[in-house]
């Protein structure tokens, strides 16, 4: 294998409003095609020998836009599910939690850092045995929790690797050893959310 390639889908409205959104099923705006186009044109000539998406719409819909409409769907891909905290902002929920960070801190009814990391491995071993490059097309906080189980950090590494909307990033080896080549990569898009998922 030599790459994997990480597109984060494009803007939601609750993506633009910072609200998190890990089960809620909500579609891309006007602006969020658009950046889904500009992500595929990035790739265009580009070959993988597996293409994977989060069965969730604005991640599927990113990967038809860029050019991939037949993407695998693979369930470990859905977002960190927030549970009561889904829909909600950071900002609002520090109003009755102060000092609340996502990367270290619970959500009630939710899915634990670790539990994610469980799935974002899961789709690492799936990549690692294709033989080729793969794009993955998934959320914010769960490919930030991918990239850091790929260079060996524990899931809230992820916390230190912002990703905006519609972001391209890489992931590959330096000789035997896993790197990020690029990350946050907007360059092919306008859009730059970086809260929300």
């Amino acid at each position: 294998m030599s790459e994997i390639v990480l597109i984060r889908h494009g803007e939601t409205e609750w993506s633009a409003a910072g609200r998190h959104t890990g089960v809620t099923d909500v579609p891309l705006t006007d602006s969020g095609r658009d950046a889904a186009r500009r992500a595929g044109e990035a790739l265009a000539g580009r070959s993988f020998a597996l293409v994977l998406t989060s069965p969730r719409q604005r991640a599927r819909e990113t990967a038809a836009l860029a050019g991939f409409p037949d993407a695998v769907l693979d369930e470990d891909l859905v977002e960190l599910d927030y549970g009561d905290y889904e829909g909600i902002t950071t900002a609002r929920i520090r109003e009755t939690r102060p000092g609340w960070d996502v990367w270290r801190d619970s959500s009630p009814n939710g899915e634990s850092l670790a539990r994610a990391a469980q799935r974002a491995d899961r789709v690492i071993e799936r990549a690692l045995g294709t033989g080729g490059d793969v794009l993955i097309v998934a959320h914010g906080h769960l490919l930030r929790i991918l990239a850091a189980r790929w260079i060996e950090l524990g899931p809230e590494g992820g916390g230190r690797l912002a990703l905006g909307t519609a972001a391209a990033c890489t992931l590959g080896f330096e000789r035997e050893r896993r790197v990020i080549w690029r990350w946050n990569d907007q360059a092919q898009s306008a859009s730059s959310s970086s809260s929300g998922a």
